[in-house]
């Protein structure tokens, strides 16, 4: 298993910061995907730029706190676990995924690849809670 975590301070309120994350029907300040599919309140599919569909099962939603599900698509499989805390100077993510690959070519590139997502999606965060 191949695990990575990123941990950033974002200049904004917690409710818009899990609002963003959460939504299911506001993604268009994702720079990494074209769609997502709700297929019922636990279920949704993402279709990214390069194609590649992946399917998630919501497993945790402890509001303003903890949000969790598991993914899978036909390169891997997972979970990713986010922890968000009010700070006196807006808020605190906390991002972990924890993959199985399914092809072992893949492994070299992993978790640069990981690393590379979740700066990817962090900074699209911060675009969008931090706009003024």
């Amino acid at each position: 298993m191949i695990k990575s975590a990123i941990k950033s301070l974002l200049q904004a309120d917690l409710t818009s910061v899990w609002g963003a994350v959460t939504s299911l029907h506001d993604f268009s300040w994702r720079s990494d995907i074209i769609s997502i599919e709700v297929l019922d309140e636990r279920h949704f599919k993402e279709t990214s730029k390069d194609g590649y569909e992946t399917s998630f099962t919501i497993t945790v939603v402890e509001p303003l706190m903890k949000y969790s599900f598991l993914m899978n698509n036909e390169n891997l499989s997972g979970e990713w676990i986010g922890y968000f805390t009010q700070t006196g100077g807006g808020t605190e993510i906390l991002f972990t995924e924890s993959v199985r690959l399914k092809k072992w070519w893949l492994y070299p590139f992993a978790k640069w690849y990981l690393k590379k997502r979740q700066k990817q999606y962090v900074s699209d965060l911060r675009l969008k809670c931090e706009r003024k």
